[in-house]
């Protein structure tokens, strides 16, 4: 009956609930009047004293006024904190001192000691009704919450507690933390444990999520935790991090998934401030393939660097808009002084490269456009070539022409010793800049050539939590295949930088970290967004990983070096390779005939010369070309029908 009235009350409009309010407090503040008469005299009397009536008839309004002037019937119930407190004091202070100047007006008979008895009872009586309302409010609204588990108890662990507690979605049961000396602690009203306990926590409280409020620690040591808790059945959940908090960015009762960089990312290298400036500050800057995973996020990089302009390079409409539009954004709220110039076209047109290079003076290129997914380059050969080969070799003859500095292609490790065309038509492109940088020297031409990033377009991590949440299975080409990864700020970051170091025709290879098996990957991600893997061992398990076979031109195990003879440079995470490249003139031979057959869509001629070419080009399977298997499945039926039709006239 209790929790019904509760409800009902909190149910009601503002004006009602004030209206209560002002109601309960004006019959609060004439009970502790009486009572504290009746305390200090042990007698009744004095309820039939017109004087003391009088006095009540100043106090009570005066009291009520003070309530409503400092803000109490503003203060939302079920957030009733420090300040409704404070104000109450305050309101049952004056309201006492108004009791002692009535009664001397009145001539009322007061002891010294009922002000003191009446200003206790008065601030227990208003003060305790409201909190006994939101305790009762709470405790009713708790069933309906989930249970979790806050590992941190230090201050963002607490404050996170306290933002659960006036939320309607989770209600902490308990803290874990690692610091023995808060271990059986009382915190907030929560004990805490050591994670050890966490398998009895989670039966006892039955306890669905486990909450990681600890944004300040490194991403070595959170990738640690998360690797103790990947066999518990919680969907573990975090809080953002320090620099997006203190940024702004987020705030701390903003709780998503464990992201891959927690499971697969190491801490970050403070980026060197001479080299990530050096072709970038007070320049004109142009990025090709601007709306891409890995050219969107060195546009965001290179605008915090001051350039004078940044030229936004891009085939893609929406892709450049999007860009355009965040740049536009971050460039108003920080106040970068930044040119952004949104330009719409492809790079394989050498004239309309030149024309935008020389009409904003272009200093530096990041070329980042290109077709990197490997089946779908397999499955269309000429427009992956023409744009990774030849938009290359015609974005570089641009820069040359233009008088461009520094050139900076990104190159990937499927360019070592590649099974696929992809990764043949970016090795091929590293070669052209190769010969270009012996042809010349007015333009500075580098490579940077590094793996998987993080969340791009394409990567497996967004498939397994798209495919995870349908209930599975998760599809996986083989449970042999491993990759690297890297995130995309930090390879931005690093393709900066390298940058900065090239002298011309060089190579530079980013330190990946270690090979990451991608079966692993996908059982940790199950585990950590609360599943079970279903396999022969948990044969009732939640989520099922399928093997489906390699795909067209997909290797089992990525590589970074076709050599040995890498050498460090002045960056830890950033090495330089000194591998084979063909003169000019062998080059341009080899990518006249090239073109010549994409032109005349001559398949098994463009094979012929990717293998010829000096790539290491080893292909797994057949042209997968699909306009060309079609019209070879054409003719092939066209030749069975005829074959059909003189069999038929012979009978």
């Amino acid at each position: 009956m209790m929790h019904q009235a509760i409800h009902w009350l909190f149910q009601q409009s503002r004006s009602v609930k004030r209206i209560i309010s002002l109601l309960l407090d004006t019959l609060f503040i004439s009970l502790a009047f009486w009572a504290a008469f009746m305390l200090r005299l042990d007698s009744s009397l004095l309820l039939d004293s017109v004087k003391h009536w009088l006095v009540l008839a100043a106090m009570l309004p005066l009291t009520l006024l003070c309530f409503v002037r400092f803000g109490l019937y503003r203060a939302v119930l079920r957030y009733l904190g420090h300040h409704a407190t404070v104000v109450m004091m305050g309101g049952v202070a004056v309201s006492a001192i108004t009791m002692v100047l009535a009664a001397y007006y009145f001539n009322a008979f007061l002891p010294r000691s009922v002000p003191i008895i009446y200003a206790a009872l008065a601030l227990l009586l208003c003060g305790g009704a409201r909190t006994m309302a939101r305790a009762l409010y709470n405790q009713s609204t708790k069933k309906q919450k989930t249970p979790v588990i806050i590992y941190g108890a230090g201050a963002s662990g607490r404050q996170l507690n306290t933002s659960l507690t006036h939320g309607s979605e989770y209600r902490a049961v308990a803290f874990v933390d690692d610091n023995i000396a808060l271990q059986k602690a009382l915190l907030q009203g929560l004990t805490v444990y050591s994670p050890a306990a966490l398998p009895w926590l989670i039966e006892h409280f039955g306890a669905q999520k486990l909450l990681l409020a600890m944004p300040s620690i490194s991403r070595q040591r959170r990738r640690e935790i998360v690797d103790t808790l990947e066999n518990l059945s919680l969907d573990i959940l975090t809080i953002p991090g320090m620099a997006d908090l203190i940024s702004g960015k987020a705030t701390l009762s903003e709780l998503h998934e464990v992201s891959v960089e927690d499971l697969l990312g190491r801490d970050p290298v403070e980026p060197f401030p001479e080299l990530i400036s050096a072709n970038i500050k007070g320049k004109v800057v142009m990025v090709t393939g601007a709306g891409g995973s890995i050219g969107s996020e060195l546009c965001r990089q290179i605008v915090q660097q001051g350039p004078a302009t940044l030229v936004l390079f891009e085939c893609s409409e929406y892709a450049l808009y999007q860009i355009d539009q965040e740049l536009a954004g971050m460039c108003r709220t920080a106040h970068y002084p930044v040119r952004i110039v949104p330009v719409m076209a492809s790079v394989q047109q050498q004239n309309r490269l030149e024309a935008v290079m020389q009409a904003f003076g272009v200093q530096s290129v990041y070329h980042a456009a290109a077709c990197k997914h490997v089946p779908m380059v397999e499955y269309n050969v000429v427009e992956g070539v023409r744009n990774n080969v030849f938009g290359t070799w015609r974005a570089a003859e641009a820069a040359i022409h233009c008088g461009v500095e520094t050139f900076v292609l990104i190159s990937t490790d499927k360019a070592v010793r590649p099974t696929n065309v992809m990764g043949t038509s970016k090795r091929l492109a590293e070669l052209v800049l190769q010969g270009l940088a012996l042809r010349q020297n007015s333009t500075r031409f580098c490579m940077v050539r590094f793996g998987n990033v993080l969340g791009s377009s394409g990567s497996v991590v967004p498939l397994f939590k798209q495919q995870i949440r349908a209930g599975g299975p998760i599809t996986l080409t083989d449970e042999k295949i491993t990759r690297y990864f890297m995130t995309i700020p930090e390879a931005a970051q690093l393709v900066i930088q390298a940058g900065a170091m090239g002298k011309g025709g060089d190579v530079f290879v980013l330190d990946m970290g270690e090979p990451v098996k991608i079966i692993d990957l996908a059982r940790k991600m199950v585990r950590l967004m609360g599943y079970e893997v279903k396999d022969e061992r948990q044969p009732n398990g939640d989520i099922e990983i399928k093997v489906t076979g390699l795909r067209p031109g997909e290797k089992l195990y990525e590589e970074l070096l076709i050599g040995g003879n890498e050498q460090p440079t002045a960056h830890p995470r950033i090495r330089t390779a000194y591998e084979l490249h063909l003169p000019w003139q062998e080059m341009q031979a080899l990518l006249q005939e090239l073109n010549i057959a994409c032109e005349q869509y001559n398949q098994p001629r463009i094979r012929e010369l990717l293998l010829q070419a000096p790539t290491a080009f080893n292909p797994q399977d057949g042209i997968c070309d699909l306009v060309w298997q079609q019209n070879q499945a054409g003719e092939g039926s066209s030749a069975d029908s005829d074959r059909s039709k003189v069999v038929a006239l012979v009978q």
